[in-house]
């Protein structure tokens, strides 16, 4: 049997998680430094503004990163969801799944599982090297490579261009 607990308010904190870490004029950042910094992108994001829960999502973002680009096992993401218990509730729509314990770390490990089965391959880093940051691809034939059409893919086009025009 196959539960569904996440909807896609939980995919788009995932997406916006796993960019926390962009590239910013050719160097490396983190909008998730500190507390005192994050705290405002934790409140946004309905993430309890305490240490823990910020030091349990920057350790379940570099995980999940490191995931999606294939460099780490999934099973990297078990401490996330450890304490994670799915109760049903039965209401006038049906039986729907009620998580508990799940605050920032866990809320993305999940939503990270539904993409994984509901639209396998869909979460994806961009294909420009250059950058660090990921997408969702929602195209019909799911061939989106970039996370921005108008940045990466005009950047990756443009040099494309270039090799081929002086080699």
């Amino acid at each position: 049997m196959e539960l569904r607990v996440t909807t896609a308010s939980d995919e788009a904190f995932l997406l916006d998680l796993l960019n926390t870490t962009p590239v910013v004029d050719g160097v490396p950042t983190d909008a998730l430094p500190d507390l005192a910094t994050s705290a405002d992108w934790l409140a946004a994001h309905g993430v309890p503004v305490r240490t823990q829960e910020w030091a349990a999502l920057v350790e379940a973002r570099a995980a999940l990163q490191a995931v999606v680009r294939g460099d780490a096992s999934p099973a990297v993401l078990q401490p996330f969801v450890t304490d994670v218990v799915v109760t049903p509730t039965v209401g006038d729509d049906g039986v729907t799944w009620q998580p508990r314990g799940m605050e920032g770390a866990a809320r993305a490990v999940l939503a990270w599982d539904g993409l994984r089965v509901h639209s396998p391959g869909r979460l994806r880093p961009c294909a420009n090297t250059d950058c660090h940051l990921f997408l969702i691809d929602r195209s019909k034939p799911n061939t989106a490579r970039w996370c921005s059409m108008a940045i990466c893919g005009n950047r990756m086009k443009a040099r494309r261009h270039y090799h081929r025009s002086r080699g």
